[in-house]
């Protein structure tokens, strides 16, 4: 299996692909036309990416079966033009999930103690003790969390380690979930951000969470509150974070914005990060040795999986409901033809398949295959398929409780 890595990835991850008997192609400065053409000539079923966006012209461009974000979000990839051309798109979640809770702190620390300016002034021989006495400190104060997947989880036994209340909101989180954790669940962002004395952002960039925390957000937080974002930054409205800031005494610290650069290097104009109160790092969440070398193994795995069994960890891209009405289960002799024969009368009757699955009892003499269909079948339908093999035992529809291709 030939698999093209088109960003930075690790030797041990690179190695263990060899291992794995995959033809790797390292192009890690492969971009835009230039990942193109590489598609085209080198031809990979795997394409692993990181920051680097995966278009729709690329997927046209060569045989790719899979694509691999060697990270937590899939943002970067046209997935809806991976799903029309049945190509996987598979992520690494949770595997960066420590390093990022790490910057997470480390901002809050810095927003709190003004670490940076403290540096600043040392740096131009300026001794400034009376002005950097001033910090508010952790214990005691309430950490708000927005979102608590695995890296919001994470946030709560550091949080508590330094003394600090915390509270979340997530739109799964019940009061059970909270209490087995050991915090406040809120049940809005306003809530959220009015109870909070910091404030922490972890969800992933969806159509939904786009912009969610805008002007209302943040006119609902105190005075003097920290705000910290290392999950995406078109999550936040920054004009409103900017006016928050200045209106409000606000302070940030970003590790992503909406308008950033996509490369390792390029240049950085936003009116946000030259504002008094910012404290920015350039997108450096999951940017450990440790993080890098857990994205990828996972990785690793998941193109190993493909290679050897056909299944992808991970991925992200399949339906959660189709239009498949009902169930055709046919029991068999295990013989071959026999699903063949079925299928055809199925297209001649123009029914759409939408899953199927094969069980095979033991000693490989039957079998039932569990057909989902978008439509009922007539009985003449029925007793074409009942009788126009000798090898069906039996055919029953059932009409569907559910819509889930997982409900097979």
């Amino acid at each position: 299996m030939r698999v093209l890595i088109a960003d930075t990835f690790e030797q041990s991850g690179r190695d263990s692909l060899t291992a794995a008997e995959c033809e790797v192609v390292y192009l890690p400065t492969a971009k835009e036309s230039s990942l193109l053409e590489a598609i085209r000539t080198e031809r990979p079923e795997v394409l692993v990416v990181r920051s680097t966006k995966v278009t729709e012209p690329m997927m046209d461009a060569g045989p790719v079966k899979l694509i691999v974000r060697a990270g937590a979000g899939f943002n970067t990839i046209d997935v809806p033009a991976a799903s029309r051309r049945g190509i996987y798109v598979s992520n690494c979640p949770g595997q960066n999930s420590i390093a990022v809770a790490e910057l997470a702190f480390g901002l809050i620390l810095a927003l709190d103690r003004r670490i940076p300016d403290n540096v600043s002034q040392l740096r131009e021989g300026r001794w400034n003790k009376g002005e950097f006495s001033k910090a508010h400190g952790l214990f005691g104060r309430t950490l708000g969390l927005v979102g608590l997947g695995k890296i919001g989880q994470e946030m709560v036994p550091r949080a508590k380690a330094f003394g600090m209340h915390v509270a979340a909101w997530s739109r799964s989180l019940n009061e059970e979930t909270a209490s087995s954790l050991g915090i406040a669940r809120c049940d809005s962002l306003e809530a959220l951000a009015a109870a909070s004395d910091i404030v922490s952002v972890h969800i992933p960039l969806k159509p939904e969470t786009r912009k969610l925390l805008g002007a209302p957000f943040f006119a609902a937080m105190k005075p003097n509150t920290l705000f910290v974002n290392t999950s995406r930054g078109e999550i936040v409205d920054q004009s409103a974070l900017l006016t928050a800031m200045l209106d409000r005494s606000i302070r940030a610290g970003l590790d992503v914005y909406a308008d950033e650069p996509t490369g390792a290097t390029g240049y950085f104009d936003i009116k946000l990060a030259a504002t008094l109160g910012l404290y920015g790092t350039h997108h450096i969440g999951a940017s450990t040795d440790q993080a890098q070398e857990a994205i990828a193994a996972e990785t690793v795995r998941i193109v190993r999986a493909f290679k050897e069994t056909g299944s992808v960890p991970n991925v992200v891209n399949l339906a959660t409901s189709t239009p498949a009405t009902h169930k055709l289960v046919v029991r068999h002799r295990d013989r071959p033809g026999v699903l063949a024969h079925v299928f055809d009368i199925l297209k001649k009757a123009n029914i759409n398949v939408q899953e199927t699955e094969n069980i095979v009892f033991e000693g490989a003499e039957a079998a039932v295959a569990q057909i989902n269909v978008d439509s009922p079948l007539p009985e003449p339908i029925l007793r074409r398929i009942r009788t126009g093999n000798a090898d069906i035992l039996d055919v029953t529809i059932l009409v569907r409780p559910s819509h889930s291709p997982h409900s097979m």
